[in-house]
């Protein structure tokens, strides 16, 4: 089933912002590191307690956030991408196609370190979008 969620983007408080949602909305918090992840020996020791991917979720609600930006500036109230993850690699490419056309490409759609078809880009209209392919978590 294809589903698509809020995935915000912090500037070094996302433990900060995401306890105190789960504070708020209830629900179990998980929170990955830099330095827990493959991609510590890439990045500075002072980045290692950054938040790369935090994950809160209640039923079926799902807020996603990180401390990471990659490729696209901090731009507090514009810190935010529509995460949309698909049900299948035929699906993934389809909509990773059309939705980024006349667009701009982030992170080309591959298959990451952890294990996911992804792609990331901004659409035509200014919409950041995130697409996730995983088909052991399906």
């Amino acid at each position: 089933m294809t589903t698509i969620n809020a995935y915000l983007n912090f500037e070094g408080n996302c433990r900060e912002v995401m306890t105190f949602y789960k504070d708020c909305l209830g629900g179990d918090l998980n929170l990955q590191t830099v330095g827990e992840s493959p991609m510590a020996d890439q990045c500075p020791t002072a980045m290692h307690g950054q938040i790369l991917h935090a994950m809160l979720a209640s039923g079926s609600m799902v807020i996603m956030g990180s401390d990471m930006q990659g490729k696209v500036p901090f731009v507090k109230g514009d810190n935010i991408a529509l995460s949309l993850n698909c049900s299948s690699e035929e699906e993934i490419t389809r909509f990773y196609n059309n939705l980024s056309a006349g667009g701009h490409i982030y992170e080309k759609l591959g298959v990451m370190f952890w294990g996911a078809m992804f792609g990331s880009f901004t659409d035509k209209y200014g919409t950041r979008w995130m697409l996730n392919y995983n088909e052991h978590t399906l």
